[in-house]
């Protein structure tokens, strides 16, 4: 527990966790403060391209193996399971209908490339290794949630959704082929290609600015969570615990089932943070196809305003301490 309150309290004043909390409260204060929606959108790039390309890197540099076929499985069975989970207990817990259930749960069953993000540099500032192979990871655990959550409002609504069938292809279009999976697989297939030596040729911008630019991306997202706190009580007191109290579950969830599978710590912890982590990007694309009716105020304010700052602040060095724990 010791350790745990010491990595929070290091990852509280940590620059990156501080420019997200000056971003929250200037907004709350009425800042003028305004980064221009062009520039969020280049960090947003920028953050894809850098996480895939080194993520390629380190992949050239190991060997096909266990790990990677076991890391395979545990994206997918997390993939599928977070969101079975989080629809029964919207649905028959929470009282919601299948509809919003089915797009809160697409939410939590994807995964946030901010918080992933964060989380490798709260592992580069502990001096711990992780393989390159879970960015990959990353990018597969964007997808299968968002079907398994279209598959349980079908089963569960008692009339078909309208014009599911026609919108089957653009679902499969957001869903597979959105820019933050493209640029995902395609930099990390660039990294694979050109391996160490063009990372060293890259090196001054994809490495060495990293958690620079991650403290402005971060002063943007506290201003954007600010924004969206103001439509809490319109959430509730039950989809608000649900929005903090499910990702620990999540993190627990993933933490095991890699334990399970002997992976590296490193990687556990990754995990942890991907299970426990909530879609605000590519999620909410293919939500607005699958389920136009949905309210946004639900599934946007419990992602953003509620477990995105969470997991920043306080989940991921309790994720850490858990990896340890276990």
């Amino acid at each position: 527990m010791i350790d745990f309150l010491s990595d929070a309290l290091n990852n509280l004043i940590s620059p990156m966790i501080l420019f997200f909390i000056l971003g929250f409260i200037s907004n709350l204060l009425k800042s003028d403060i305004e980064i221009p929606i062009q520039v969020s959108k280049a960090l947003a790039i920028y953050f894809m391209i850098a996480i895939g390309f080194k993520g390629g890197v380190e992949i050239s540099k190991t060997s096909v193996g266990a790990d990677l076929f076991n890391s395979i499985i545990i994206a997918l069975l997390i993939g599928i399971t977070v969101p079975v989970i989080a629809f029964l207990i919207l649905r028959f817990i929470g009282r919601l209908d299948n509809t919003n259930a089915g797009a809160i749960a697409a939410h939590y069953g994807s995964v946030s490339v901010v918080t992933f993000a964060t989380a490798i540099s709260f592992l580069n500032e502990k001096v711990f290794s992780f393989s390159g192979q879970m960015v990959g990871m990353m990018a597969l655990m964007e997808s299968p949630a968002i079907f398994v959550s279209i598959l349980l409002v079908r089963l569960f609504n008692s009339e078909q959704i309208s014009n599911l069938k026609s919108n089957m292809m653009d679902l499969l279009r957001e869903s597979l082929f959105n820019a933050s999976i493209v640029l995902l697989f395609g930099s990390l297939l660039i990294g694979l290609a050109v391996g160490e030596k063009g990372l060293t040729t890259v090196k001054p911008f994809l490495v060495d600015p990293f958690n620079g630019i991650l403290c402005l991306f971060l002063l943007d997202m506290g201003m954007i969570a600010a924004q969206r706190i103001t439509e809490f009580r319109q959430v509730g007191l039950f989809l608000g615990l649900f929005a903090i109290l499910m990702p620990v579950i999540n993190a627990t969830f993933g933490n095991l089932l890699s334990r399970i599978f002997d992976l590296p710590d490193g990687d556990r912890f990754l995990f942890s943070v991907l299970a426990a982590s909530s879609s605000y990007i590519a999620a909410p694309a293919a939500v607005r196809i699958a389920f136009p009716k949905a309210n946004p105020s639900y599934y946007i304010t419990m992602s953003l305003a509620i477990t995105f700052p969470f997991n920043i602040i306080f989940g991921i060095p309790f994720y850490f301490y858990l990896t340890n724990w276990i």
